[in-house]
Formats: C-alpha cells, structure tokens, sequence
C-alpha cells in the first residue's frame, strides 16, 4: 500500500476532528447543570440523620437546590448571609409551592460535617419546607461538577430550580460572591409556564 502526502493529511485530519469530538464530549460531561437537563437524583442526610432523595422532593412540586460552600476550614459568611435572605423569604417559596434545600458539602467523617452544619444553622429555625443537607466526601457535588478543588474550597456556591425532573433555573458562582438572590429565584418560580 502506498501512502501519499495527501492520504496521510487526510488521515491526520480525520484524527485531529475524532479527537476534538471526544475531547467536546469529555468537557461536556464535566460542565455543571443548565437549564433544560435532567437533574441528577441524590439522596443525602438531612441534620436529624434521614435520607433525603431529590425524587421523592421533586414529586411535591419544585425545589430549590442551593449549594453553598460547607466547611471550608471556616463557616461562611458569604453562605452565611445567602441562607439568611432566602429564610426571610421561606413563606414566599412555601407559597410558590417549592422546597427549599440547602446542600452543605465537606470532606472527612459525615458525624464531623454534620456537626459543622448544626454550628452553621444554631441560631436559625428551618420551616418545613426548609431543609439542610450535608453532603460528605463531596457526593452530590461531584455529581453536579461543583467541586471547587483548591486549597480552603468545597464547592462552587450555586443555586438551582428543579422541576418535573429537569433543571428550570440554573446559577453557578466562580467566585465566593455573585450568587442567585431570592428575588431571582423567586421570579422564576412564579413565572407562567
């Protein structure tokens, strides 16, 4: 068999765009959540040490899936203040129908970061529709590909509306600050479908 100069650029080009294809998919799989794909199921402890699984929330009507920042050496004030604004509008979400899920990810031990999370939310009360879960070893972050993995990191804050399965809303930090508001997410659930 002779090779040409143009049979082997041919080649070379048509191994150049497979790569690229598969490197595309790659990074694809590796890209959080946006709006209009399927919402990974989890099932992570809640404070009082129940699983909670995103089907069986998602069946009551949306969520509100906030992932803060856990504990990164340090409670956040940043998380902190977030929680804050959306418990001051907890009977706004109720009234929208939606659950309300706090996700507070860390390493080590889930007795350790559940510990970590009840310090975080000491001096809140959490309506009914209010939840805090944890997420040891990174669990649903990872799945999400939310993982912040640099020194004193966890995740990347981020802020998601799940409904009849699919991802409605979709608000991903790079950074500690411009994250979702209440307002926002408020706007979202309340628009006409």
């Amino acid at each position: 068999m002779i090779v040409t100069r143009s049979t082997a650029i041919v080649a070379a080009c048509t191994l150049l765009m497979s790569w690229m294809d598969m490197s595309r998919i790659a990074r694809a799989a590796d890209d959080p959540p946006k709006v209009g794909d399927a919402a990974k199921d989890f099932a992570l402890p809640s404070l009082s040490g129940e699983t909670v699984r995103l089907s069986e929330l998602t069946m009551k009507g949306p969520v509100v899936l906030v992932v803060l920042r856990g504990f990164p050496g340090y409670q956040c004030p940043i998380c902190n203040q977030q929680v804050g604004q959306f418990l001051q509008h907890a009977d706004k979400f109720e009234k929208a129908g939606a659950q309300l899920v706090f996700v507070y990810p860390g390493a080590g031990k889930e007795k350790d970061l559940t510990l970590r999370a009840n310090e975080f939310v000491k001096d809140r009360r959490l309506p009914a529709h209010v939840q805090l879960l944890t997420d040891p070893d990174y669990k649903l972050t990872n799945a999400y590909h939310l993982r912040w993995d640099a020194p004193r990191e966890t995740a990347y804050p981020s802020t998601f509306v799940i409904r009849d399965g699919k991802i409605a809303f979709a608000k991903i930090s790079r950074t500690h600050g411009g994250r979702a508001t209440p307002e926002e997410v408020l706007t979202d659930l309340n628009a006409p479908r």
